[in-house]
C-alpha cells in the first residue's frame, strides 16, 4: 500500500467532504501518522472510513470525525485541554500538536499504557495520561479551555460546564441510539453557556455515563 497516497485520499475524499476545510487541521492530518495509532492487526484499514476496533468493545473514531472535532474545537497554543477517553491516542496527538497541554483520562489501564508509548514515539511531551473514570466529572485537574468526551453520554454531564474557563468549549455526543447529537457548549461567562447542535453520529457510550431518569409504571 502506498501510505502517503492512501492518506491523501482519506483527506480529500472523506475529510474535506465532511466540511473540514481549515488548512491548519488538514496539514496536521498529513503530519500526524494515523497508521501508527491503529492496532497492528488493522493497520491496512488505517485510512478507511470506518471505526476501528481497539479491544474491549472500544473503537477508534472514523477519520472524518477526528478531523471535524479538531476543527470545531480550534485548539490554540495557550489552551489547556481535557480529553475523556484516550482510546488509541490519535486524537490526543492531534490536540497536543496544537495546544499547550492535554490531560487525557482513560478507564482501561492497558489502553492508556499503549497510547502513551505511541504518543512518546511521536515526540510529544505536552500531555499527561491518567487512569480513571471521567464519564461524569473529572475533579483532579482544575479548569480547562477545552473539554472533549470521546464517548457518547445519554445526558450531558453538567459538572463539566463548571470546569470550563470563560470562553472555554465542551464537545460531547449526547443521546441514545440509533444516533447521538454532537453538541458544543461554550462558556460565555461564569454560569452562562451557549449550546450548539452540530451534526449526528453514533459512537460507543462511555462506561458509567449518566443515564436519563426513567419512569416506571
Amino acid at each position: 500500500m502506498d501510505i502517503e497516497h492512501a492518506r491523501f485520499n482519506m483527506i480529500e475524499q472523506q475529510i474535506r467532504p465532511w466540511e473540514v476545510l481549515d488548512p491548519v487541521v488538514l496539514d496536521l492530518l498529513h503530519k500526524v501518522k494515523r497508521e501508527d495509532f491503529v492496532p497492528a492487526i488493522y493497520r491496512s484499514l488505517a485510512f478507511v472510513d470506518m471505526a476501528i476496533p481497539l479491544g474491549n468493545g472500544d473503537f477508534m473514531w472514523e477519520p472524518k470525525l477526528e478531523g471535524r472535532v479538531v476543527q470545531i474545537l480550534e485548539p490554540k497554543r495557550t489552551d489547556r485541554i481535557l480529553e475523556v477517553g484516550t482510546g488509541s491516542g490519535y486524537l490526543t496527538a492531534l490536540l497536543a500538536s496544537l495546544a499547550a497541554q492535554v490531560i487525557s483520562v482513560e478507564i482501561d489501564p492497558a489502553m492508556k499504557d499503549e497510547a502513551e508509548k505511541k504518543l512518546r514515539a511521536h515526540g510529544l511531551t505536552n500531555f499527561t495520561l491518567k487512569v480513571g473514570d471521567g464519564a461524569r466529572d473529572w475533579a483532579e485537574d482544575g479548569k480547562f479551555d477545552t473539554i472533549v468526551l470521546t464517548g457518547s453520554t445519554p445526558v450531558l454531564p453538567e459538572a463539566y460546564l463548571g470546569r470550563l474557563n470563560p470562553g472555554g468549549r465542551l464537545f460531547v455526543l449526547v443521546g441514545e441510539g440509533p444516533m447521538m447529537t454532537a453538541t458544543l457548549a461554550t462558556c460565555v461567562a461564569p454560569g452562562d453557556y451557549k449550546y450548539s447542535g452540530l451534526f449526528e453520529t453514533r459512537v460507543k457510550t462511555l462506561v458509567n455515563a449518566f443515564e436519563p431518569e426513567r419512569f416506571e409504571f
